[in-house]
């Protein structure tokens, strides 16, 4: 009974070292999510629930509002305006209605609308990194910028297959995978490509990290002399950031 039992264990194990996890079945195309990346800089910033702002009256300062964060409702409350929609418009839009909301109110009101706290300017790592979560962004980001921010990846990473997820222009959402190996060792650099706010990177498992597991909680809980890990053999690859290089002698 206890041989079966190890005839199947192997045979996942087998499985396991064959199966290529957490791959993108119809990836988008590289060239299109960068596309994308560069589009976003040219729009407008909208704004988002969390946002705080900054609004002030030219000539009747009295009015002015600081400090005023927007609702989970994407409304804004003001003295004399106490709901004015804000999510989903531009600081200039914004503007143009506060002056149409107050302007029985004051003779000709001059706003100003200004973004004091950009909640939405994030993207979310998650995975084989050292700390996976929500990592905030003050300007242009590339993957490998990102993933420096999260401590880089764990050595049970698995390189070649980084998954990065994104809601496009359009709202459709599309996913690609990454080789980050051809970044690291300078053949393909525009794989390491532009991100935006919102996108989610997910750093997967290796095969060998998979296999490890599987035999430190099954394989060695039936076969009486446990089973090294695979980090106990001879391994040809040395690590470095966000993972294992060829270890060439050099």
């Amino acid at each position: 009974m206890k041989f079966i039992g190890i005839s199947i264990a192997l045979c996942v194990l087998v499985n396991l070292v064959s199966c290529a996890p957490n791959t993108v079945v119809n990836p988008t195309p590289i060239a299109e999510f960068e596309k994308a990346a560069r589009m976003a800089p040219q729009r407008d910033y909208v704004i988002g629930v969390g946002d705080v702002l900054d609004i002030k009256f030219t000539y009747n300062p009295e009015l002015n509002e600081l400090n005023v964060p927007v609702r989970p409702d994407g409304k804004i409350s003001l003295q004399m305006a106490p709901d004015i929609q804000a999510v989903g418009l531009t600081s200039n839009q914004l503007r143009a209605a506060l002056v149409e909301k107050y302007a029985p109110e004051i003779n000709k009101p001059e706003i100003a609308v200004i973004v004091r706290s950009f909640e939405r300017n994030k993207i979310f790592i998650d995975g084989e990194v050292l700390f996976p979560g929500v990592v905030e962004i003050k300007g242009p980001i590339t993957l490998m910028h990102a993933l420096a921010l999260a401590r880089g990846c764990r050595e049970s990473a698995r390189l070649s297959n980084i998954i990065v997820i994104r809601k496009g222009v359009e709202g459709k959402t599309m996913s690609t995978q990454v080789d980050l190996r051809k970044v690291l060792n300078g053949s393909d650099l525009s794989q390491d490509i532009q991100l935006i706010p919102y996108d989610i990177v997910y750093v997967p498992k290796s095969n060998i990290a998979n296999v490890n597991k599987f035999v430190n909680e099954y394989i060695n809980s039936i076969i009486p002399n446990r089973v090294p890990a695979f980090s106990s053999f001879y391994n040809p690859y040395r690590y470095s950031f966000g993972g294992y290089t060829e270890d060439k002698g050099y």
